[in-house]
């Protein structure tokens, strides 16, 4: 029953749906469910690394496309060293003259917080080298957090395990009320 939601842009279309379905059921049953509004960050979308026309997708077959947080720091300076950009060697953000570079800008933006704005300034003076290096040093430092605890649930199995199970009761409880009065509305009670 949630009001608003999260997503990315290509999410959208799913939430929609969900628009879709909650209209349709309150028109039929009555004002049940909140009908849910996005939430869009400000990072629309990651383009790959190796083809900065294209989304970043985990399923993209060039292992240098895309980022995960998993990797480990060589791999992502790795990633970064080997995305393409162009001949020119000043960092500027325009997407359609210089996708490459633009789209280091974005990630860099991305994983620090900072405007697109705040991000030039920082790389005013360093080639496009020098500052793939640089957006791979703060990813790294963005995923560092999460990647340690990752590690730290997988080497304790029992933990994770317990973990998942109180989630799925936690669930349970919140949603049986829900589906009861779902049922009781629909008239299958």
């Amino acid at each position: 029953r949630s009001t608003r939601v999260p997503v990315g842009e290509d999410q959208v279309l799913h939430l929609e749906l969900a628009q879709d379905i909650a209209q349709h059921f309150n028109k039929k049953y009555g004002e049940f469910f909140p009908v849910p509004k996005a939430i869009l960050s400000t990072t629309k979308r990651i383009k790959s690394l190796r083809d900065p026309s294209a989304k970043m997708s985990k399923s993209d077959p060039q292992k240098l496309a895309t980022v995960t947080i998993a990797d480990s720091p060589d791999e992502i300076v790795l990633k970064f060293r080997k995305a393409v950009t162009d001949f020119t060697s000043e960092v500027t953000y325009e997407p359609a003259a210089r996708p490459g570079v633009s789209n280091l800008v974005s990630i860099h933006a991305a994983v620090t917080g900072l405007s697109i704005k705040d991000v030039l300034h920082q790389a005013t003076g360093l080639n496009t080298a020098h500052y793939k290096m640089v957006v791979a040093e703060a990813v790294i430092q963005k995923f560092a957090p999460i990647r340690n605890e990752i590690k730290k649930l997988q080497e304790d199995k029992s933990h994770l395990i317990k973990v998942l199970e109180d989630g799925a009761e936690k669930a349970k409880e919140l949603a049986a009320p829900i589906y009861q009065e779902i049922r009781r509305l629909v008239g299958f009670q």
